[in-house]
């Protein structure tokens, strides 16, 4: 079982990114995927979770109306996409995912079981 990320780097405030979290040796189809990240210095932070069936999304306060969680069954991938990026989004993103029921993600570390290595995120002028 493997999480990948991908599609993080340098981008200007104002800017956007999408990343991907891509599994192997398992269905999303059957699993919950979240996004969290962690900043120097911080605890690991829920930012966006979608449930297996793709129809529950949650998003944390400080990123609802600048990201959007999706997720593509046949390429077997989740995105992220970033807008309106702000100095303090800068973190390692990681992507999780857990055998939840259709209509649940959960925004707590707690509610994952497979994890990725995390990809970097710097938004600085």
């Amino acid at each position: 079982l493997q999480l990948v990320e991908s599609g993080g780097g340098l981008v200007q405030p104002g800017g956007s990114l999408r990343l991907s979290c891509q599994a192997s040796g398992l269905s999303l189809d059957n699993y919950a995927v979240g996004w969290f990240r962690q900043a120097p210095g911080k605890e690991r932070e829920g930012v966006s979770c979608i449930s297996s069936s793709g129809k529950t999304t949650n998003y944390a306060d400080s990123v609802k109306g600048r990201f959007t969680i999706s997720k593509d069954n046949a390429k077997n991938t989740v995105y992220l996409q970033m807008n309106s990026l702000k100095p303090e989004d800068t973190a390692v993103y990681y992507c999780a995912a857990d055998n939840s029921g259709d209509y649940y993600c959960g925004m707590s570390q707690s509610d994952y079981d497979y994890w990725g290595q995390g990809t970097q995120v710097t938004v600085s002028s």
